[in-house]
C-alpha cells in the first residue's frame, strides 16, 4: 500500500493515477475544500481518504503495511506571503512524517522546489551545497528549510527513513492542474486564448539583458515527475535530493508558439507588464542540472515542450473531459 500527501491535487493526482493503473492500493492524504480538486480523482479507486491533520497518526498506526508515503501535499503559492502558514505546511508538518517514517521505517520521497535555487546565482546543481541557495521568495525558503533539515537527519541511519528523497521539481504542466488558478502553468491558462485564435500574453522583461518573451524556465510534463517517483518506488536503494526537469531551458515566446501550434494557430503574442510585487522575486532562467539524477540510474528520456505541449492539448485540454 502506498500513501500520497496532495493526492488530489495536480502532481499527486497524476501520481495516484500511474499507481492505479499497476494495480498498487494507495490511501490518498488531503483536504479538498469546495473548489474541484475532487475531479483529480474522480476516475480513480483509492483505498482510502486521510485528512492532513490525521496524517501522522495515520502512518504510525499503519506503517506495517504501507510501503512508502510520497509527500507531495503542501502550500503551493509561489506568491504566499504568509510566512508562518507556509512554515506550518512546508517544514513543520514535513518534519513531523519525517520523524515517524524513520521511526517506523517507512519509505518518504517528499517534494521539493525549483524555487530553492532562487535567481540561479548559485546554479542548479542538486550536488552542491545547500548552503549557497537563496530563494527569492518565502514558498521557495520554505522548501529549502526543510531540504536542509532533511540532508542533516539523513546522516545517521537512525534519523532516516529506510529510502528517502527529496525531488525539486522544476516548471511542471499538465493534466488535472485546473484547480491551481493563478498557479496554473502558462499552458491551462493560456490555452482559451489560443485555440480561439487570439494571442496570448505573456509577460514584458524588466531587464535590459532579456528581450521580451526570452525570459526561459525549464518546463516538464507532469507525466516525466511521475515516472521519476515512479523509479524510485522500484528503486529503494537510491536516495538524496534531486532535480526533475529536463535539462533544457526554454523560452516563454517557444512556449507561447508551440501552444499556438497544437492549437492549429498562428503565432500572435502580446506583452504585459509584470506586476510589480513580484518583478523583484521573478526567476529568469531555470535549467535543471540531471546529471545526478541519470547517474543514479534514472534512463528515461524527457519529452520535449513541443511534444509535451502537443499531448497535454490533444489528449486533454482540448477534449470534453480534461481530466487523467
Amino acid at each position: 500500500m502506498f500513501m500520497v500527501t496532495g493526492g488530489a491535487g495536480f502532481i499527486g493526482s497524476n501520481l495516484v493515477a500511474a499507481l492505479g493503473e499497476r494495480g498498487a492500493e494507495v490511501v490518498v492524504c488531503d483536504s479538498f475544500g469546495s473548489d474541484g480538486k475532487w475531479r483529480n480523482l474522480a476516475k480513480h479507486p483509492v483505498a482510502d481518504i486521510v485528512a492532513p491533520d490525521a496524517l501522522t497518526d495515520y502512518v504510525e498506526s499503519e506503517a506495517d503495511a504501507l510501503e512508502a508515503v510520497v509527500h507531495l501535499g503542501a502550500e503551493t503559492s509561489t506568491a504566499e506571503t504568509d510566512v508562518d502558514l507556509l512554515l506550518r505546511r512546508n517544514f513543520h508538518a514535513s518534519a513531523a512524517l519525517w520523524r515517524v517514517c524513520a521511526r517506523r521505517g517507512v519509505r518518504l520521497i517528499y517534494a521539493s522546489s525549483a524555487a530553492t535555487y532562487g535567481d540561479g546565482a548559485a546554479g542548479f546543481d542538486d550536488s552542491a551545497p545547500l548552503d549557497r541557495l537563496r530563494p527569492l521568495n518565502p514558498y521557495g525558503w520554505s522548501k529549502h528549510l526543510f531540504d536542509r533539515r532533511a540532508a542533516a537527519l539523513a546522516e545517521s541511519p537512525d534519523t532516516r527513513p529506510p529510502q528517502w528523497a527529496g525531488l525539486k521539481f522544476f516548471n511542471v504542466y499538465g493534466p488535472n492542474e485546473y484547480h491551481k488558478g493563478p498557479m496554473q502553468s502558462v499552458v491551462a491558462r493560456k490555452f482559451a486564448a489560443a485555440a480561439a485564435g487570439d494571442p496570448v500574453s505573456l509577460f514584458r522583461s524588466h531587464r535590459p539583458d532579456c528581450a521580451d518573451g526570452a525570459q526561459k524556465r525549464d518546463f516538464v510534463h507532469v507525466a516525466d515527475c511521475v515516472a521519476v517517483m515512479l523509479w524510485l518506488l522500484d528503486n529503494p536503494a537510491v536516495n538524496g535530493v534531486y532535480n526533475v526537469g529536463t535539462g533544457e531551458a526554454r523560452a516563454f515566446a517557444d512556449l507561447a508558439a508551440a501552444l499556438q501550434a497544437a492549437c492549429g494557430k498562428r503565432l500572435s503574442v502580446v506583452y504585459v507588464d509584470m506586476p510589480p510585487e513580484v518583478r523583484d522575486r521573478y526567476q529568469y532562467f531555470t535549467r535543471a542540472e540531471v546529471g545526478r539524477l541519470r547517474a543514479a540510474g534514472y534512463a528515461a528520456p524527457f519529452r520535449s515542450l513541443e511534444e509535451g505541449v502537443a499531448d497535454y492539448v490533444a489528449r486533454f485540454l482540448a477534449t470534453g473531459d480534461p481530466y487523467r
